[in-house]
C-alpha cells in the first residue's frame, strides 16, 4: 500500500516529535522545584498529560528515585490497578525485565468485591500480597485501590518500595493522594494532587523510573 499524498505540514519522524516536545517541555514547565531524576519524571509526565502545569500539584517524595529504580534493577514486579497502564509500559526499558502484574481480571475479584463491598479495584489490590513486599506500585484508575492499599498495609501487609499513586476522579481522588503523601510509613511516594491523574500519567512515571534516560 502507497502512503497517500501529503497534504499538511507536520512533523511525521518519530525521533524528532519526541526531541521537540520534550525541549517544549522543558522551555515552558517550571521544573525549579524538582532535582534532575525528578525532573526527568516530571517531564515524561507532563508530555503524558499535555498539560506543563501538572507541576503546580506534583508532589515527589526524596527517595521516590532511588527506591524505584533500585527496586527494578533488582527483579521486583510492578503492580498496577489498570490494564492500560500495564499496556502503557514499555517492556524495553525495564532493567531486569520486570513482572509487570495487574489482578483486576483475576476470576476472584467479584467475589471479593461483593463480600467486601467495595470497587473491584479495590477488591483486586487484596490479590497483591505475595508480590508486594519491595515492589514498585502504581495506581492510576481508582481512589478505591490506594485507600485499599494504604489500609492494607496499615493492617500488617508487605510494605512497596515505592508507590505512584495518580487515580483519576471526582469522588476520593484528591483525598486519596493526601493520604498516600501522609503515610506513616514513609514509603516513597509520587503523586498528583487534586482531580487528575490517570493510566496514561501513571504509565509515564513509570517509564521515567525504568531507565534513567529521557527518550
Amino acid at each position: 500500500m502507497n502512503r497517500p499524498p501529503k497534504l499538511y505540514d507536520y512533523v511525521d519522524d518519530g525521533a524528532e516529535i519526541y526531541r521537540r516536545s520534550f525541549g517544549t517541555i522543558r522551555e515552558e514547565a517550571d521544573l525549579s522545584g524538582f532535582g534532575p531524576d525528578a525532573a526527568t519524571i516530571a517531564v515524561r509526565m507532563i508530555h503524558a498529560a499535555g498539560d506543563v502545569r501538572i507541576t503546580d500539584d506534583l508532589r515527589i517524595h526524596p527517595d521516590l528515585v532511588a527506591a524505584a529504580r533500585g527496586a527494578l534493577r533488582s527483579g521486583a514486579p510492578i503492580l498496577v490497578d489498570a490494564t492500560m497502564i500495564a499496556s502503557g509500559v514499555t517492556r524495553s526499558r525495564l532493567p531486569a525485565d520486570n513482572q509487570v502484574i495487574c489482578r483486576l481480571h483475576d476470576q476472584a475479584v467479584p467475589t471479593i468485591a461483593r463480600d467486601w463491598r467495595t470497587t473491584r479495584s479495590a477488591a483486586a489490590v487484596s490479590l497483591w500480597l505475595d508480590d508486594l513486599d519491595g515492589a514498585v506500585v502504581a495506581i492510576g484508575n481508582a481512589p478505591t485501590a490506594l485507600f485499599q492499599l494504604l489500609e492494607l498495609i496499615d493492617a500488617g501487609a508487605p510494605r512497596p518500595a515505592a508507590i505512584v499513586g495518580v487515580p483519576v476522579g471526582f469522588v476520593g481522588s484528591a483525598e486519596s493522594k493526601k493520604a498516600l503523601e501522609a503515610n506513616p510509613y514513609d514509603i516513597p511516594y509520587l503523586v498528583v494532587h487534586g482531580r487528575r491523574g490517570g493510566s496514561a500519567m501513571a504509565a509515564s512515571a513509570l517509564n521515567a523510573l525504568a531507565r534513567e534516560a529521557e527518550l
